[in-house]
């Protein structure tokens, strides 16, 4: 018999797929998301150094009193938001996009949009 595959450790092999192809630079870092059943976390990293330029998640501060009115979707914009804020500030316009092996719908699709808005280009 076959043994399915938990949904975790399928995202992990999509990640891992996406991955080799998705690399971020100093010129052009990656934004990668993270998304856990009750929050979502966003980095924007230097994959050339391996560290992390700008984060943002539903547990920083700067949001964590606004997230009772909004659902999760709703949380996941204030991410995307935040975070690009943040980057804009460290001098950082443009990325690439990682979805960490996610489906691009729903909270994912959210966080994006948010931060296209507010000014990052991928």
């Amino acid at each position: 018999m076959f043994k399915k595959r938990d949904r975790n450790e399928v995202r992990v092999i999509r990640h891992a797929r996406v991955r080799k192809k998705i690399s971020g630079t100093p010129e052009m870092p990656r934004l990668c998301v993270y998304r856990s059943n009750k929050s979502i976390y966003a980095q924007v990293i230097d994959d050339t150094k391996g560290i992390t330029l700008v984060s943002a998640s539903t547990l920083d501060p700067a949001i964590k009193g606004q997230l009772e009115e909004v659902d999760k979707s709703g949380a996941a914009k204030l991410v995307g938001k935040l975070v690009a804020e943040r980057a804009i500030n460290a001098g950082i316009k443009d990325v690439v996009f990682d979805r960490g092996g996610y489906v691009y719908t729903g909270r994912v699709a959210a966080l994006a949009a948010a931060a296209r808005e507010a000014g990052l280009n991928f």
